[in-house]
């Protein structure tokens, strides 16, 4: 039986560029659907789940950062790929440090987009999250295999992660980032060991992006009453130890 095709909402108020971006993804054989705004891409998030979406930043009324912020704050884990005019370091790292996995320029080649699009996509299709309705456990599968540190617990096989019993919902690239750490605790990773082993399919990570997904992981545990990851100022970050409730 093959493979289901990938399935990408392009929300964009812009009907020239979802025509180009959408063709180029459809060639690619994504299923792709579309929204002229916001509001349109929140009522269809609430009737479908996607494997992707990819998300202009300025949008009248309810624009692109807006939309992930409330979705993030819905524990809503599906990736995004930002798209913006504004090329200003901040406004990277503010789409970042809001729920964004990756961010892209204007104007853009259409080959870099689909080679993006094609890096996230991988790492969260190997990485699947649970969607909203199915079945929800206080604990891991018996069977499957889970990394403990102290109270921190991690199931790569189902993308899940708790502090003690409490679970933190986590996206792709913030699981892959503290796999990595928790794989050797208290080890000193630097930003480039990092990008290499949390993101192998991509070409290059800038130390800014890294730096706004480790602060996100930190934030989400915090809420807990843990800060999981310690900044070694100068080289790069490590797991804290011990971890103990």
């Amino acid at each position: 039986m093959p493979a289901r095709a990938p399935t990408l909402l392009l929300v964009d108020d812009d009907p020239k560029l979802r025509e180009v971006v959408g063709y180029a993804l459809t060639r690619e054989g994504y299923l792709v659907h579309e929204a002229r705004d916001g509001a349109e891409a929140l009522a269809r998030l609430a009737a479908a789940s996607f494997d992707l979406l990819v998300v202009d930043v300025s949008m009248p009324e309810l624009d692109g950062f807006e939309l992930v912020r409330r979705l993030r704050a819905e524990d809503t884990e599906t990736p995004v790929l930002f798209l913006s005019a504004r090329s200003d370091e901040i406004d990277r790292i503010l789409g970042l440090e809001l729920g964004g996995d990756d961010y892209v320029t204007k104007p853009f080649s259409t080959r870099e987009l689909v080679t993006r699009v094609k890096v996230l996509l991988r790492r969260a299709l190997r990485e699947p999250t649970r969607t909203a309705g199915a079945a929800s456990e206080d604990q891991p599968d018996a069977d499957a295999e889970t990394l403990h540190v102290g109270g921190l617990r991690l199931a790569p096989e189902q993308h899940r992660a708790w502090w003690v019993e409490a679970e933190v919902a986590l996206t792709a690239t913030e699981f892959r980032l503290l796999e990595v750490l928790m794989t050797r605790p208290g080890r000193v990773f630097s930003r480039a060991e990092l990008g290499e082993q949390a993101y192998p399919d991509a070409r290059h990570v800038s130390g800014r992006t890294l730096d706004s997904h480790v602060r996100r992981i930190r934030a989400k545990f915090r809420e807990h009453g843990v800060d999981p990851v310690e900044t070694v100022h100068g080289v790069g970050y490590r797991l804290r130890e011990p971890l103990e409730p």
